[in-house]
């Protein structure tokens, strides 16, 4: 029988949180947001650059899921955004662990967010969570990330950062704005297409936090599937569940171009070969572990 929780989420209107809360309630959780607007029905209102939360509506909560931060591919990195980038991730992070670490009766577990950019570019080595850190803006942006959680880690609440990689859902993301060229036989790989790319289906990524919540589990956790492909395997796979031919090849100057060099090398031509160690030992099973079957499922072929 699942346990269920009453549960704090940030980043609740993303791709992800919205679908989190409504997996989350169709299992029975009770599920709450903390919102930057005057808080409504189910919300609690906070405010990172002040500092300010309202406390006294976490009260009662047993486990908060933390996915607020701006958005890594949303606009050019010009000085101002790397700032958001990182800001909005660890003062967020910092504020709500030192509220949670203060709370009289504070939440079993907090489940930060995280993403695989964590290892940085690494080739073809297979990383999993005992593996180190790297240098580069992604890379030193989740390991503060992570290190602002030590507030509640210190408070006796079991933490478990959320090391994501690319998220499969056909209402956003990566997926999503691939769909429309690989439709119309326009797609392609990136580059050389040898770069890895550690994905996972929307419904397992919500399922695992899911099971984060009362797993024995802190700690780093890669949430990818464990069949990681490169972009050149990713494209004929995606192509072929499409019907559709994958004959292009997308040089990477044109992307840079549009997106300035440095975020469309960390985006579309490093990637991560990932294996998510830690999920698969706290007992999660996948329902989508390989990439077929995934797109199949998302895209109803």
């Amino acid at each position: 029988m699942i346990q269920t929780m009453k549960t704090l989420i940030t980043g609740s209107s993303g791709l992800i949180g919205t679908e989190l809360i409504s997996h989350l309630r169709g299992a029975g959780h009770e599920t709450v947001r903390l919102v930057r607007r005057p808080a409504g029905p189910g919300e609690v209102t906070w405010n990172p650059p002040a500092g300010t939360i309202d406390s006294a509506g976490l009260d009662g909560v047993e486990a908060v899921v933390h996915l607020a931060g701006a958005g890594i591919g949303d606009k050019r990195w010009s000085a101002a955004y790397r700032r958001e980038i990182l800001e909005s991730r660890t003062v967020t992070t910092d504020l709500l662990a030192r509220t949670l670490a203060t709370m009289a009766t504070p939440p079993k577990v907090l489940l930060s967010g995280s993403a695989i950019g964590w290892y940085g570019d690494r080739g073809d080595e297979l990383l999993d969570e005992s593996s180190s850190g790297s240098t580069g803006f992604l890379a030193e942006v989740c390991q503060a990330w992570e290190a602002a959680t030590q507030p509640a880690e210190s408070a006796g609440i079991r933490v478990a950062h959320l090391r994501t990689g690319v998220v499969l859902s056909t209402a956003g993301g990566a997926l999503r704005k691939l769909l429309p060229l690989f439709r119309l036989g326009l797609g392609g790989r990136f580059g050389n297409g040898r770069q890895w790319q550690s994905w996972i289906s929307i419904d397992d990524h919500v399922r695992a936090i899911e099971h984060l919540l009362t797993a024995d589990t802190a700690g780093a956790v890669n949430l990818t599937a464990p069949g990681a492909v490169t972009n050149r395997d990713f494209t004929k796979v995606l192509a072929h569940v499409l019907h559709r031919p994958a004959v292009m090849t997308v040089p990477a100057f044109a992307p840079k171009l549009l997106l300035g060099s440095e975020l469309a090398e960390a985006l579309l031509f490093t990637g991560q070969r990932v294996h998510p160690g830690r999920l698969m030992s706290s007992g999660f099973e996948f329902r989508h572990p390989n990439l077929d079957g995934a797109l199949r499922s998302l895209l109803k072929k």
